[in-house]
């Protein structure tokens, strides 16, 4: 309080959880992630607010072709958040944009899986569905993430790319990045979903850890509020009927975080 060079009092809480399941046997190899994070920040006079939320399971199964490094593959990818999500800055009065399974994407893929190491891989699938749930019946009735006004799913059909690579690059410091391609083939196929993640984790000893990470996002079904600057300060971009205008833009995050971690030993049948 009273610092004379200005500033506010701020504080955060920030969880990240990875685990992972891998079995391989003969031919067949079945890698299962779960990756979860949880963040609030409270700073100066504003509401509590979250900083990160998000929910990811992956389960691939795979058969080798032959002796080779390629793999009949199935995949299956779930994505949504935790708790309800606000436009900031956020009043009384603030709805919601979204919540658990509101949105929810869902994606089943059948394609090749090369995985020429253990620490990376390259899968690609000309027949993908994917589905966009919004589990709420106010986002589903404004057509939120581009389902229908009034429906909770909707359907796509196209072709996906997911690549992977994870290892420790030095000592003590591993990095992680993943990115994942979707063109709709029944809707403007040219414009590519986009969701590409990055992370470096430094082990300081046996129990600190420092991670940076970052992710971008496009998404032709997503609206975002737009806002223009005027005189420094965000104000909302309106319609003529008095709505505030909204369209698709480039999403993107970092966090940084310096906490506990614990490391368990890979499990699983080789």
């Amino acid at each position: 309080m009273n610092w004379a060079a200005g500033g506010q009092d701020a504080m955060s809480l920030n969880n990240i959880v990875s685990l992972f399941a891998k079995y391989k046997k003969g031919h067949v190899a079945w890698d299962n992630t779960l990756d979860m994070g949880y963040g609030i920040i409270k700073q100066g006079d504003e509401k509590i607010r979250k900083n990160d939320d998000r929910l990811e399971l992956n389960s691939k199964l795979g058969i080798q072709a032959n002796e080779s490094k390629f793999y009949y593959t199935l995949l299956f990818n779930f994505r949504s958040q935790f708790a309800e999500g606000f436009n900031y800055p956020r009043t009384d009065s603030s709805l919601y944009i979204s919540k658990f399974a509101a949105p929810a994407f869902t994606l089943l893929s059948l394609g090749m899986d090369y995985k020429p190491v253990d620490y990376f891989s390259f899968f690609l699938s000309p027949i993908t569905a994917r589905g966009i749930i919004v589990n709420d019946k106010r986002l589903s009735d404004e057509g939120a993430y581009g389902v229908d006004p009034g429906e909770k799913f909707r359907a796509e059909v196209g072709a996906y790319l997911n690549t992977r690579f994870q290892k420790d690059i030095v000592k003590n410091v591993n990095f992680m990045t993943k990115l994942d391609l979707f063109s709709n083939y029944q809707e403007d196929p040219k414009n590519v979903d986009v969701n590409w993640e990055v992370l470096i984790s430094m082990k300081v000893n046996s129990f600190l850890s420092v991670s940076l990470g970052t992710q971008l996002i496009y998404d032709d079904n997503t609206q975002i509020a737009l806002y223009k600057s005027v005189n420094g300060v965000d104000v909302p971009v309106m319609r003529l009927d008095g709505t505030q205008k909204t369209g698709p833009r480039l999403q993107f995050r970092q966090i940084f975080g310096v906490g506990l971690t614990y490391k368990m030993e890979r499990f699983g049948v080789r």
